[in-house]
């Protein structure tokens, strides 16, 4: 296997630098374990699949086909947990896995769920200790599980566990780690929303990071089971319409890549308020955060965003020195997206924080073309591209066609790539606990998985006449 290259160090110094910075800030993050060293989160990975679809198509491609080939544990973390047909497969997946286990007389299998929004009820009244709630073995079936009885008949050992801190912060991230050797990073939720999503399979040096991570969060030891690749996990073919939004493509990078695990810890109350322009100005600087502005900031060519929302205004504001760099920039985003939760959270919304970008992109652009001053030799206005996803009219009534994009991606000069759970809103970068991957790939090409996907599904709000003509 080829050596992965390494970050340059045009990245690694600022990013480096600006957590230094902010270090005494964040001590008492959740967890805090990379504040003194955040050397300690440069690892790498083999990333082996990328997957798009709707959530229930991801969870039947991928996660659920893992957790059938797992021997020794499943660790499975989401943020929202509601009754739906994803919630139907996993129940239906476990039934099946017991089955197999018993018919084989297996080993133990240990099984730990972690969520952290069932419902208004559920948030208003949650315990705010960072150990959280355990639910009982008496609730299981209430949230959607099979009985103890019959998961224990088969060795399986089933832990269900919820964190949520008051007013508003969730623990975000997603992921799925099976034998504590390979890792399922979605963008989706155990829920009924027919949204666009993605996700990527992992093994590597990124795993252990991710097993730290949730002992440290979640109280659970993961072990490394030492089984190689762990069980055979079956093949789910995607869907055979070419128009399907549920695609699957082997991640293109040539053996092992350099990589960053991004964790964002949750931040109950910066100096919070229900006004939240009244709020802390600068968002805490995390590694997520401070790796998304020391990318925007140190980009040459161009940047690519996809997000559910954008209320973030430090992002409005690096994507905006960005451009005037020279820098091309393409934002997709879904319109009227959780209006409410972003009116709560930020105050604003996604149409409104966009509106106000294409403003003073604008002015920009006008100004360079009345005043533009060759002899101060500054570079041309990047170009600005903002699109609206909207579902495929011909596949409308599909189950699994989209109907908005809650899927999560940064590309900065098609060699840097961000997945993860964090979005470009308030909440992600000042409250909700997330996490995020950062690989460098140069030559990147896999952004054609999700592309194919958006190229027919788009609605233009804004693109810059230089894209025009």
């Amino acid at each position: 296997m080829s050596p992965p290259s390494s970050f340059p160090p045009s990245f690694v110094g600022p990013w480096k630098q600006l957590l230094r910075t902010h270090g005494h800030e964040q001590r008492n993050d959740f967890p805090n374990n990379h504040v003194a060293d955040p050397d300690s989160l440069i690892t790498s990975s083999i990333p082996r699949t990328l997957y798009v679809g709707t959530g229930l198509s991801i969870f039947e491609r991928a996660i659920l086909p893992a957790i059938l080939s797992a021997q020794r544990e499943v660790h499975f973390v989401t943020c929202y947990w509601a009754d739906s047909p994803t919630l139907d497969a996993l129940r239906g997946t476990l039934l099946k896995l017991a089955s197999s286990r018993r018919a084989a007389a297996s080993p133990p299998l240990r099984i730990t769920f972690g969520f952290s929004s069932r419902g208004l009820f559920q948030k208003l009244f949650h315990t705010a200790s960072r150990e959280g709630h355990v639910y009982p073995p008496t609730q299981w079936p209430g949230l959607g599980l099979p009985d103890e009885a019959t998961l224990r008949a088969a060795g399986i050992e089933v832990t269900v566990k919820s964190l949520f801190f008051t007013p508003i912060s969730v623990m975000h991230p997603k992921y799925v780690i099976v034998d504590g050797r390979r890792a399922w990073v979605p963008s989706c939720n155990v829920s009924w929303e027919r949204w666009l999503e993605g996700c990527v399979e992992l093994e590597g040096g990124i795993v252990a990071q991710l097993r730290a991570f949730h002992e440290l969060v979640w109280g659970y030891r993961v072990e490394e089971t030492g089984l190689e690749g762990g069980g055979s996990i079956p093949v789910v073919q995607d869907a055979t319409e070419k128009l399907s939004a549920s695609q699957s493509l082997a991640f293109p990078a040539a053996g092992a890549a350099s990589t960053i695990f991004l964790p964002s810890s949750h931040h109950r109350n910066p100096r919070f308020s229900f006004f939240p322009f009244l709020s802390q100005s600068s968002p805490p600087m995390t590694p997520l955060n401070a790796t998304l502005l020391t990318l925007i900031d140190n980009a040459q060519r161009s940047i690519t965003i996809i997000t559910p929302n954008v209320t973030s205004q430090p992002v409005v504001e690096a994507l905006l020195s960005a451009m005037q760099r020279g820098v091309d920039v393409q934002i997709r985003t879904s319109k009227g997206m959780m209006l409410i939760e972003q009116l709560v959270t930020a105050g604003t919304t996604t149409s409104r924080c966009l509106n106000g970008l294409i403003k003073k992109y604008s002015a920009l652009a006008e100004n360079a073309a009345v005043h533009g001053d060759v002899e101060a030799q500054t570079p041309p206005l990047g170009a600005l591209e903002v699109l609206y996803y909207r579902p495929l009219e011909e596949r409308r009534a599909e189950a699994d066609e989209p109907v908005v994009s809650h899927f999560k991606m940064t590309l900065v000069d098609g060699e840097f790539l961000v997945l993860g759970s964090g979005n470009m809103d308030r909440a992600s970068w000042w409250t909700s606990q997330e996490i995020g991957v950062l690989f460098y790939v140069p030559g990147f090409e896999g952004n054609k998985v999700w592309d194919q996907v958006w190229e027919r599904r788009t609605e233009v709000l804004f693109r810059s006449k230089s894209q025009r003509e």
